[in-house]
Order: C-alpha cells, then structure tokens, then sequence
C-alpha cells in the first residue's frame, strides 16, 4: 500500500520510508532518518538525525525523536537513535540520539508505551514491553530492563539500571539501581514488596514469586545483609534462575558509584 502524508509535513527527499506509513500535518522528517512499514506519524511531530524505526509503531502528536543529546559536551558527531517494532508514543514524548561516550545509539527495543511528555535521554537503553506513564523521566546512559513498570512522574539518575519485571511506584525518585523483581517507591526509592502481580500476569510459577518473597523478608526486612542472605537461600536447595538473576543484579549494583552499577568508580589518583 502506498504512503499518506500531509500536504503540510516536510519529509526530505532523502528519508528512507516503507510501505504504508501515515504522516500527519506539519511533521518533518529528516534526511538520515527510516521508518518502517504501517507506522503511524500524527500531526507535528520531528524525526532527525540518524534515526531508524521498526513497523508498526505509533507516534502521537507532538513526538520530538532524534535531537541532539541534552549534554554540553556533545560536538554534533554522527549518533543515532534505534528504535524497534510495535511501540506507541503517546502526546509529546522526547528521544534524543547518543553521545560518543558509549556506543553512540539510543535504543528502544519492541511492544513498549510510552505515554504523554516521557523523556528519554541520550545513550538509553530500553528493552521490550515496557510501560512509562506520563512525565517518566530517564537520564542520560539508563538502562530498563524488559517487562518494567514505571508509574506517573519518575525521576531516574543518569546511569542507573532498572531491573526486569519490577514496579516503580509514582513520583519516586531513582537514585540507585533497581532490582529485578521488586516494587519500589519513595525518595529515593527503596524496595517495598515483591512484583507478586507482575509475576503472575508473566507466568512465573509460584515456587519463584514464594523464593523472592523470602529474599525481600531476608534483606529489606530483617537486614541481614546480602551474604546472609545469599547463604540462606542456596542452603535452601536448587537455585532457581530468579535467584541468581536477582543476585547477579546486586553484585553488579554493588560495583558502581553511588550503588549504580554502570556508573564506575573513580580510580584512586
């Protein structure tokens, strides 16, 4: 099927389109950026820079995609933004292109929604399936992890890692990386219950909702700290892979600044 685009939006000859794309009045779309097959463009929205867009996704008015990264370092190089199939952008929401700090791409995976003015900093990584109510807001190099639910008005610290499948309670503030599997709220935000609903929506069986819901009582409630933690549940019996992957995430936590694991420290002069 052929494209439909508004007499009023401004698409560069040089825009790399698919098949059934419907741009709405007064978009523009720049000279380096794709879009794939059946997307949905409404009106005002800007595409620029290096961008590429999967199928199937929608973008709602006022979408800014592909600016230049918010970082007074940036010197215009040639990053991108990768965004993949059957994501929905709701009014306003905001994706800027990477710096040449990482690998230099902004990146949102597939099945996501993002609703009305999230921002999506430079250098982010977003995985499938996850969902950002209105005024999410993620620094610059944060990581989210699939099955992730961030309620209204999160703040997120650059460089943090939101853990997969864990809740993220309404105007939290995220300093620290979040464990997989965990609701969290406050400021900053701390772990308050185990992801018991999410769990079950997902199909994880209740032998992993029950071992999570010991390691919460263990080190959020009693405090006895990791390694007794740890050793209590492995002298339990079978390591089940929710386990290691909870444990994995704190250890690695644990290695960065300020409890954020992507953020290194610095090395002593």
């Amino acid at each position: 099927m052929s494209n439909t685009i508004a007499q009023t939006a401004v698409v560069d000859p040089r825009a790399k389109l698919g098949r059934n794309i419907r741009i709405g009045h007064f978009c523009v779309i720049g000279p380096h950026v794709t879009i794939g097959d059946d997307c949905i463009i409404d009106s005002h929205c800007v595409f620029s820079g290096h961008t590429t867009v999967g199928e199937e996704n929608h973008f709602f008015s006022g979408c800014v995609i592909g600016t230049d990264p918010q970082d007074t370092s940036y010197r215009d190089t040639p990053t991108s933004v990768e965004i993949g199939d059957c994501n929905t952008f709701r009014e306003h929401c905001t994706v800027n292109r990477a710096t040449d700090k990482e690998d230099g791409i902004t990146r949102i995976g597939n099945n996501n929604y993002l609703m009305t003015a999230v921002h999506v900093a430079h250098d982010c990584k977003l995985g499938d399936r996850i969902v950002i109510a209105n005024n999410g807001m993620l620094g610059g190099h944060v990581h989210v992890f699939n099955d992730v639910t961030i309620a209204g008005g999160v703040g997120v610290n650059h460089f943090a890692s939101i853990g997969q499948m864990s809740f993220v309670s309404a105007m939290s503030r995220i300093l620290h990386d979040v464990p997989p599997f965990m609701i969290v709220d406050g400021q900053p935000a701390k772990p308050r219950a185990v992801n018991s609903v999410g769990l079950k929506r997902h199909d994880y069986p209740t032998e992993d909702v029950e071992i999570l819901s010991r390691i919460y009582r263990l080190m959020y409630r009693s405090r006895v700290g990791v390694e007794a933690t740890r050793k209590e549940i492995l002298d339990l019996g079978p390591i089940r892979p929710v386990v290691k992957q909870f444990f994995d995430f704190i250890d690695y936590a644990a290695t960065g600044k300020h409890g954020r694991g992507r953020q290194q420290r610095k090395k002593a002069a």
